[in-house]
């Protein structure tokens, strides 16, 4: 058989296998808590995986090799750099709290703290950064098969959503979270795989370190101008800050079988992220060596892999990208349908069953898969797709998420005017001076304004209480992820409503 034929029936199989599991685990789904958070049952094992499995997508599998290959480390700061660093922080600052919430969706934070304005502004740029995101991840769906079996990029997006849609509309979270792990694992094998042979192919480290771009590994910028460095921290920012409110990975946290579970998943899933991001990475930073003058750098991966590997071998690394680009695409569809379904439809209709938001829930995975089609048909820049998306998020609601959780003084008053003047800054500054980083200053107007209008507010607009699902306050003793890592938690070290859960990680 011919190489495009391998890759065909290898590609084929992985792909049924990814709806068998879909469909294998409907059973599951049978109500709204199972369908978005699995019933809050992840284990440790299960809940690793879909974390760095939703955050490896083809932004750091194809973006992050093409960045290295243009700019090696410095150009890929965002991406593993900055997406390891967010789990980290949720980790740390977050998913205590937020795991005492049981909420289905950190929209309903936003409604709950700050007031249903905040909630709906929260639920726009949530649902526009996933659209964006399942677009650039189709859009990376295409370039692979675009690059490897001569088939058009358009119908390889078609081809691509029409398969993640299936088993997550089938089988929401527990469907996203078993593929997930499967996709991991098959991830690994083929990043490895290909770093090993091709160091062995081009005679080892040693042979290629004398030959690479004198800056290949620097981490800070070589020009120290206002301009640069504001560039440089939007870097860090657009995924390290902006996806801090991330509802692809607080459904993680509400998922999660306790605390402890949800607090270290998020620390092994930031290690291990940064490990197998780094792998593009460093095969970009190869290639701009042994494959020079690439026209488009976004696909080195593909072609270091037609012309370092065995066709069986080839057929099982582009399993491994689809697996990166699947499971970020599922995770965004599952969160943008979860929003519609618990926070925007009860705008129209305030007393809706628990079987019809099911519902709205599976309908909401297609019709939003739609828009991310035609999103990626119309802009086919993988990276470049995935900082616009999240730009919004970064100027207007970072801020009063972070005040929100820990300050308590924040109001509904302070939030709203930090995601009124973080959004009006950075169009402003977009529109009037685009090599600044609008987004980055977005989020300094906006934590200006709540600094200084929460204080002046306080008096006619008191703060809300974090509150969980059930509308108690949740308790607020002992928040930071200072948990055990290998042990269990001493009894009281987490909240008392999970006194009763296994505390081991498993």
């Amino acid at each position: 058989m011919s190489t495009e034929t391998i890759i065909l029936v290898g590609v084929s199989i992985y792909l049924v296998a990814m709806l068998v599991i879909g469909v294998a685990v409907a059973r599951r789904a049978g109500s709204q808590e199972d369908f978005i958070v699995a019933g809050r049952r992840l284990p440790i094992w299960i809940l690793s995986a879909t974390i760095i499995a939703t955050w490896f997508g083809g932004g750091t599998m194809l973006g992050g090799a093409g960045a290295g290959y243009e700019g090696g480390f410095l150009a890929a700061i965002a991406d593993p750099f900055g997406g390891s660093l967010v789990l980290i922080l949720v980790g740390f600052f977050f998913v205590r709290t937020f795991r005492r919430m049981k909420l289905l969706t950190v929209v309903e934070f936003f409604e709950d703290r700050f007031g249903r304005i905040a909630g709906i502004v929260a639920s726009v740029g949530l649902i526009l950064s996933n659209i964006g995101w399942t677009g650039a991840m189709l859009v990376a769906f295409g370039h692979v098969f675009q690059t490897l079996t001569g088939i058009p990029m358009e119908v390889g997006i078609l081809g691509g959503a029409v398969i993640v849609i299936g088993y997550t509309t089938v089988g929401g979270m527990w469907a996203v979270a078993l593929t997930d792990f499967v996709q991991v694992v098959i991830l690994a094998i083929g990043l490895f795989m290909l770093l090993t042979v091709v160091l062995i192919d081009v005679g080892g480290w040693s042979a290629i370190a004398p030959q690479l771009p004198e800056h290949s590994f620097r981490m800070i910028p070589l020009e120290h101008t206002t301009e640069r460095w504001l560039n440089y921290l939007r870097l860090w920012f657009i995924f390290g800050l902006a996806d801090l409110s991330a509802q692809t990975l607080m459904q993680r946290v509400f998922a999660a079988r306790n605390e402890q579970v949800a607090q270290n998943s998020f620390y092994l899933a930031g290690a291990g992220y940064l490990l197998l991001g780094l792998i593009p990475v460093t095969l970009g930073i190869i290639a701009s060596v042994t494959m020079p003058g690439l026209a488009d750098p976004e696909t080195v991966i593909p072609r270091m892999a037609v012309e370092h590997l065995h066709p069986v071998a080839i057929a099982i690394f582009v399993g491994a990208m689809l697996a990166a680009i699947m499971s970020s695409a599922d995770s965004a569809l599952l969160a943008t349908a979860s929003i519609i379904s618990v926070n925007i439809a009860p705008l129209f209709k305030a007393d809706i069953r628990p079987d019809k938001k099911l519902l709205i829930t599976r309908i909401a995975i297609p019709a939003c898969g739609i828009i991310a089609v035609y999103v990626a048909l119309k802009v086919q820049v993988v990276l470049e797709l995935m900082f616009d998306a999240n730009s919004f998020m970064m100027a207007s609601v970072t801020i009063p998420f972070i005040a929100g959780v820990w300050w308590k003084k924040a109001n509904r008053t302070g939030a709203l005017t930090a995601m009124a003047v973080g959004f009006i800054a950075w169009v402003l500054i977009e529109w009037i001076y685009p090599n600044l980083a609008g987004d980055v200053l977005g989020l300094l107007f906006a934590a200006a304004a709540i600094a200084i209008v929460t204080p002046l507010t306080q008096s006619f607009d008191p703060p809300r209480p974090l509150i969980d699902g059930d509308g108690k306050p949740i308790d607020l003793r002992d928040r930071l992820g200072i948990l055990p890592l290998f042990s269990r938690a001493k009894p009281g070290r987490i909240s008392s409503d999970e006194a009763d859960e296994p505390k081991s990680l498993g």
